[in-house]
């Protein structure tokens, strides 16, 4: 228990401390990150930086101090050594030492009794240089030190030679001083300029992701209108087709069909109140009629009478739920023969019994869903037989179903009213002869829905002429 609880706590503050993180805006939060790693990146730049401007100031001196330590090496090789050593550089301190350490020439600004190297370390550096050029290495051996009493830091050059005949060591110091003065410059430089560059940055980070994100602040506010609305709307489109733009066309599209659903909701419930009422009605004075005078009616009577009414209304309610159906599933494609829909089609017709001759010819594909192809030619052909006077042809190609019949027609005014629901013409309003009204709104739906189109027109027989225009398999 006691182990328990201080994860608890910990786990605990940082859960609060996520949530916080995640409480800043997506501006925020993109901003700050992407400014913390460019100022990591700077910081290691400046250090960077500062490494090889270091590192090439000190290769220069130590390439300075082996020139230096190897033109005085050649005047004691020449014997041309004079008493007092040549210093052309500032700071710079050059002597001549002989084995034992003791100074044989030196320049201006250094004693001939202070050596710039202990004995010790003349020693060991001699032994270097002469190893060092034993193995084939030329020019002086450069070292730093801070055992040089003339400069605490400073590059040393040490060239061992000879001077009538006896071992000498030229012996070459350079100080690190302006070194040390311009990185200290460089990093005190660098110390302002990060972090200005750091603000910089981030200022312009924040407009640029100011200025990108816009477009989604945009979509959120149109979005949210639309929420509380509740009705229709659209989301605002960016100038640019680029990610946002699609994403704002996708959620447009959304919403087009969420409002097409929500309209194809609201027809339906409009439709089911104005259709059903008239067959409840009658239903329901059947009923209370039979109740009264229990006498008056058997029950194979009023089963009789009762029937019609009901089959309709059952008709009615499919037929309305097909259509509230229309557009809310992804259409299941396949090849379908249109040939052998079309056959079923009639014979269902030649049921109706109707004496009316119908005729076929041809045949032809669909890409299509078989179920609403048929139930699209069926109500056409329907439509067709009710209406016919006694002769009705069918003729099927590829995507295509076109059905004539020889009866009134319908008047050209009037071939794109009847598409709507519930519509009846003057010839066919009687129930038994014109049906629920739905046949031709179902059929165009249907088609449209699959990419197709139902048309009227003039029919060679005389009558109307139905043409059904369905997609093909590419």
């Amino acid at each position: 228990m006691s182990a328990a609880g201080p994860r608890t706590g910990r786990g605990t503050t940082a859960g609060r401390g996520v949530r916080r993180w995640r409480a800043w805006s997506l501006r925020s939060r993109l901003t700050l990150l992407t400014s913390g790693l460019l100022c990591a990146a700077l910081a290691v730049g400046a250090v960077a930086l500062t490494a090889v401007v270091s590192g090439s100031r000190v290769a220069a001196l130590d390439g300075l101090a082996g020139l230096r330590a190897a033109e005085i090496a050649g005047l004691v090789a020449d014997d041309r050594l004079p008493a007092t050593l040549p210093a052309t550089e500032p700071g710079e301190v050059a002597q001549v030492l002989d084995a034992d350490g003791l100074v044989v020439a030196s320049s201006p600004n250094a004693s001939r009794t202070l050596p710039v190297l202990p004995a010790g370390e003349l020693a060991r550096q001699r032994a270097e240089a002469e190893a060092r050029a034993a193995g084939g290495g030329e020019g002086a051996l450069v070292r730093g030190t801070d055992l040089s009493p003339y400069d605490q830091q400073a590059r040393v050059a040490v060239l061992p030679t000879t001077h009538r005949g006896e071992p000498v060591t030229v012996v070459v110091s350079l100080p690190l001083g302006e070194v040390r003065g311009v990185l200290a410059a460089l990093r005190v430089s660098l110390v302002g300029v990060v972090p200005t560059l750091t603000l910089l940055l981030a200022a312009a980070i924040w407009i640029v992701l100011g200025r990108a994100l816009r477009p989604v602040e945009q979509l959120r506010r149109a979005a949210a209108q639309v929420a509380r609305t509740g009705g229709p709307g659209s989301l605002p489109v960016p100038a640019a087709d680029d990610e946002l733009g699609a994403l704002a066309r996708t959620l447009n599209e959304m919403l087009d069909r969420l409002e097409v659903a929500a309209a194809r909701q609201r027809a339906f419930v409009a439709d089911a109140a104005h259709e059903l009422r008239s067959p409840i009605a009658s239903l329901r004075t059947s009923i209370e009629v039979a109740g009264a005078h229990p006498g008056a009616w058997s029950t194979a009577e009023l089963a009789a009478e009762l029937q019609p009414e009901v089959l309709r209304m059952q008709a009615l309610v499919d037929d309305l739920l097909l259509l509230a159906r229309v557009g809310a599933a992804p259409v299941a494609r396949a090849e379908v023969g249109l040939g052998g829909v079309v056959a079923d089609a009639v014979a269902a017709a030649r049921t109706a019994g109707r004496d009316v001759a119908v005729t076929v010819a041809g045949e032809g594909t669909a890409w299509v869903d078989a179920g609403a192809a048929a139930r699209v030619v069926r109500n056409l052909v329907e439509n067709a037989v009710r209406h016919a006077g006694g002769r009705v042809r069918v003729t099927v190609s590829d995507g295509s179903v076109v059905v004539d019949d020889d009866g009134r027609g319908i008047r050209v005014e009037d071939r794109e009213r009847v598409f709507e629901r519930f519509v009846r013409l003057d010839e066919a309003r009687e129930r038994e002869a014109g049906g629920s009204g739905l046949g031709l709104a179902i059929a165009r739906e249907v088609a449209r829905e699959h990419g197709g189109d139902v048309e009227l027109g003039s029919s060679p027989l005389g009558g109307l002429r139905a043409t059904l225009r369905l997609p093909v398999r590419a």
